[in-house]
């Protein structure tokens, strides 16, 4: 009886005593967290010339491709309509077959002719010269090179088109690189030119940021990460002025291979979408990571 009792208390409290559900573990807490950019550019002048207009301001948002100033490219646009009149009359020259129909023609001008004379002189004998037919032999020739010639030309010609072709995409992206674009989607934080000015090909005119994705930096402790961080959803803790504190959510993108010797800390990367633009580089947040949910694809 005491047995059975043993057994039955067993049973019952066995899950109890042995952790029958997986325990739980903590989030990772993420120290010294400091907001960075991710992605920004300095936008340079790809072309010699003066600013004739600006369009962007700084703390304007701008999309990326969208015009931000524009050099004086009236000379651009000139050299570009002579490659445009240039290639409009190399493609006419390349689509006539007119020379290569003439040749043709003559050449079967100049055989019909010899086979006439050939058949004359079968009926009689004295009728067509042998000089006679030597030269129409040698019209026969000369119309097949003349012909041989014209193909030739109609080939060259097409070629020259195709030159005419490059050089006119050449003047179209000469004209182009007169426009300052947008390289990135994001605010224009500076602007280092104005209208008017002189600029040459690398010299800073804006620089853009990017601010709807951003990316927080910390420290965790290297003995509290067990298997890969990279891909767990984390979360950010920020006092946003006047506000209570606002939580956002992210996706840790980077982990440091290496382990700092002295602190014994591995570095991490994890991004935060900030759509209305609440978070601002520089800040200083709270994050961890939690290292029980399922990893994120990469985004």
């Amino acid at each position: 009886m005491t047995t059975v009792r043993w057994t039955l208390a067993v049973l019952l409290l066995g899950p109890a005593i042995g952790g029958g559900e997986r325990a739980v573990a903590a989030p990772v807490p993420v120290q010294s967290v400091l907001i960075r950019l991710i992605d920004e550019a300095e936008v340079p002048a790809r072309e010699l010339g003066v600013l004739a207009s600006i369009s962007a301001a700084e703390g304007q948002l701008v999309r990326e491709g969208a015009e931000l100033a524009r050099l004086d490219d009236r000379q651009a646009q000139l050299l570009q309509q002579k490659a445009q009149a240039e290639l409009d009359v190399a493609r006419k020259e390349a689509e006539s077959d007119v020379d290569v129909r003439v040749a043709a023609e003559a050449a079967a001008f100049a055989a019909a002719e010899l086979n006439r004379a050939k058949e004359a002189r079968q009926r009689l004998a004295q009728s067509i010269s042998q000089s006679e037919l030597d030269r129409l032999h040698f019209e026969v020739q000369r119309t097949a090179l003349e012909q041989d010639e014209a193909r030739q030309k109609q080939e060259v010609a097409k070629l020259r088109e195709l030159v005419k072709q490059r050089e006119w995409e050449i003047a179209v992206g000469h004209v182009q690189r007169h426009t300052i674009e947008a390289p990135l989607t994001g605010m224009v934080a500076k602007r280092y030119r104005h209208r008017g000015e002189w600029v040459q090909p690398g010299d800073k005119v804006f620089r853009i940021v990017r601010l709807d994705r951003l990316r927080a930096e910390g420290f965790v402790d290297a003995a509290s990460v067990r298997g890969t961080l990279a891909g767990r959803p984390a979360t950010l803790t920020v006092d946003l002025p006047g506000q209570p504190q606002t939580r956002f959510s992210g996706t840790v993108t980077f982990v440091d291979p290496e382990i700092d010797p002295v602190n014994r800390q591995v570095r991490v990367w994890v991004e935060v979408d900030n759509p209305r633009l609440q978070l601002q580089p520089g800040m200083r947040a709270e994050m961890s990571i939690d290292v029980d949910a399922p990893a994120r694809s990469k985004p």
